[in-house]
This record gives structure tokens, C-alpha cells and sequence, in this order.
């Protein structure tokens, strides 16, 4: 009689071979229904280790303790990716989630590290979104060596530090932003940025990638100094007027994290629609209605549902899995939102 192959169970059971091996060897994640359709193809086949399989099924499932860290609780960005993260939390079939997601109060350094030691007491990984900074790269380090597995979220901290960077590839993200005011800057002038501070990774690199794209695009636009806005509605809304007030010839706006509200309502108030291109991050009501009215140029969004499924995954992984080999970054393709999309 033949023997039956991986290959024979995949086609009955209709996944892939990588699946079947890691059913059968417990390499990685497996959804119980997927392990259930692997356990009944291989019975029908008389696969030799399909005892094994079974017993997959009948396991007590592993609990898993997540612990998270987010800035901004009151913003709708944030609301949304709580939601995200404990939604691809109770997904999960293969392990029992618990979830404990904590906000910082500021973004001091001293407060993210405090709230990361809180949560390492109760969670078996962390995720974060941290600003890069000695004291958050002191406590990752610390909470890595005494078994905590410490994640970075969209911003980036110090390297050998955390242990996996999930979220977009700012550089990328920032060389986007440029080829947009490129093109809808039909006029030479000057064009204007803001970033939330010198500590968030994610900003400098986005600046980066946005000031040497936009220098091989555009000769006859000068970028001026960037405006540190701490991310606030308030302060860019004051900025941005003054700005606008002081350069008729402003042609684009790049806010590269948050605040974007203030530099929407700036414009409302001394632009027409469409004078300036404005470029922001996240779609939410009020970027989603700047679109709408022609006052946004393009929203550059994060895939939230893949970012939090992609970063259950990886921490699961790095506790159930003790010595699985995890990325140095995990990048996710930006979505673009235009007005003819909204």
C-alpha cells in the first residue's frame, strides 16, 4: 500500500503543505479548524501519526497574557486600535488571551517605562508605542532579560532593545508624503512640516525620506525648518496660521504624526480648498471630512486590523515559542486614501 504523504493530507484536506507540517509538528499557530480538517483528511488516509493529531485537538489550550501601551486615549486613532488589538486577541482559537491595554499620560520618558514595568507584572509580552528614548530602551532591555518579550508599535525604538518593530516603514512613508506635494504643487514656493518631537523615531525618519525625495522632485520647492507641534491640535493650529500668514507662497503642509485637526482648521479658515496640498496620517472623521471638502490632499493610513493580527502573532509566538526566530522589523504597506476614495 502507499504511503501517505504531507502532500497527500494537504490536498484532501485543501491548505497548504506548510500547513500540514506545522500541524504535525507544532511549528507555529494553527487555527483548531484548520487542525480539525488536517486530523480528518489524515484519518480518511490512514496517515500513520494521525493519533498525534488528534490529540492537538484535545489539548487544554496555553493562556497567553498580552500587555499593551498607547498614547492618547481620547483620540479616535487610538480608540480604534484597542479595539483592533483586542479583537485579533479574541480571534485567537489556539491559546486562551487575556488582555490589559494601559495608556501613557504624556509622553515623558520616565512615564512609558513606568507603565512598561506595570505591565510586564501581569502580561506574559508587551507591545508598545514608545518615543525613542534612553530610559524606554533601559526598561526593554531590562524586562527582555528577565523574560519579558518587549515590542515596539509604528515607532521605532532602540535597536537590541526591543525585540520586533511592527508598524509602517516611516522612511517610505515619508518619501510618499513628497511625491504627492510634488504633484499637486503646480507652483515653485515653499512647503512646511511638522513633527511631534525629536523623540519619536518614526517623525525623523518620515522627515528624512520626505526631504530627499521631495529635493529630487522638486528644485523649485524649499521646505522650511520643521515646527515641533507635540502632536497637539492646539499648538498646530497657532503654528500653522502664523505660517500661512507669513508665506502667501505656501504651497503643501506635511504633518508627519499627530495634530493634524489644527492644520485642517487653519486652513479652512485662510485657504480656499485645494491652494495647499496637505498631507496626514490615519484616516478618522475629521481627516476622512478634509478629504471630503477638498482641504486634504491625501490621508496616509495604517492597516490596523493587519497590524494587530500581525503583532498577536508575533508575541504568541515569542512566548509559546521560546527560541522562535523573531524578525527585527515587521513592515506593513501604507494604505492611501485620496478624495475620489472617500
Amino acid at each position: 500500500m502507499k504511503r501517505t504523504r504531507i502532500e497527500d493530507i494537504a490536498k484532501e484536506a485543501k491548505v497548504s503543505k506548510a500547513t500540514v507540517d506545522r500541524v504535525i509538528h507544532k511549528r507555529g499557530f494553527v487555527r483548531e479548524e484548520t487542525v480539525r480538517k488536517v486530523a480528518e483528511a489524515a484519518h480518511k488516509l490512514a496517515y500513520y501519526a494521525s493519533g498525534l493529531i488528534d490529540r492537538q485537538l484535545t489539548a487544554p489550550l496555553a493562556k497567553v497574557r498580552f500587555g499593551f501601551l498607547l498614547i492618547k486615549e481620547r483620540q479616535e486613532f487610538y480608540q480604534s486600535f484597542s479595539e483592533e488589538l483586542s479583537r485579533a486577541v479574541a480571534d485567537r482559537q489556539d491559546f486562551r488571551g487575556e488582555v490589559t491595554i494601559r495608556y501613557s499620560p504624556s509622553q515623558s520618558p520616565a512615564d512609558f517605562a513606568a507603565i512598561m514595568q506595570e505591565l510586564a507584572a501581569h502580561s506574559d509580552a508587551i507591545a508598545c508605542t514608545a518615543v525613542n528614548h534612553g530610559i524606554v530602551n533601559e526598561a526593554a532591555q531590562s524586562l527582555r532579560q528577565n523574560g519579558t518579550p518587549v515590542f515596539a508599535l509604528l515607532n521605532d525604538f532602540g535597536h537590541g532593545a526591543r525585540q520586533t518593530y511592527i508598524g509602517l516603514d516611516n522612511h517610505k512613508v515619508g518619501r510618499l508624503a513628497a511625491w504627492m506635494i510634488a504633484i499637486a504643487s503646480r507652483q515653485p514656493g515653499k512647503v512646511a512640516i511638522f513633527l511631534g518631537s525629536n523623540r519619536w523615531q518614526g517623525h525623523e525618519l518620515k522627515e528624512a525620506g520626505f526631504r530627499s525625495y521631495l529635493g529630487q522632485l522638486r528644485a523649485d520647492l524649499d521646505i522650511l525648518e520643521p515646527v515641533i507641534n507635540l502632536e497637539t491640535r492646539k499648538l498646530t493650529h497657532e503654528t500653522a496660521v502664523v505660517l500661512l500668514e507669513r508665506h502667501p507662497d505656501l504651497r503643501g503642509i506635511y504633518v508627519a504624526g499627530g495634530g493634524m485637526e489644527g492644520a485642517i482648521a487653519a486652513l479652512r479658515e485662510t485657504r480656499t480648498p485645494g491652494e495647499v496640498a496637505l498631507i496626514v496620517n490615519e484616516l478618522t472623521s475629521v481627516s476622512r471630512a478634509a478629504l471630503s471638502d477638498g482641504y486634504a490632499t491625501m490621508v496616509i493610513g495604517t492597516p490596523l486590523a493587519q497590524l494587530c493580527r500581525d503583532t498577536v502573532e508575533l508575541m504568541a509566538q515569542s512566548v509559546l515559542q521560546g527560541n522562535a526566530q523573531m524578525p527585527d522589523a515587521h513592515f506593513l504597506e501604507p494604505q492611501v486614501f485620496l478624495p475620489p476614495s472617500i
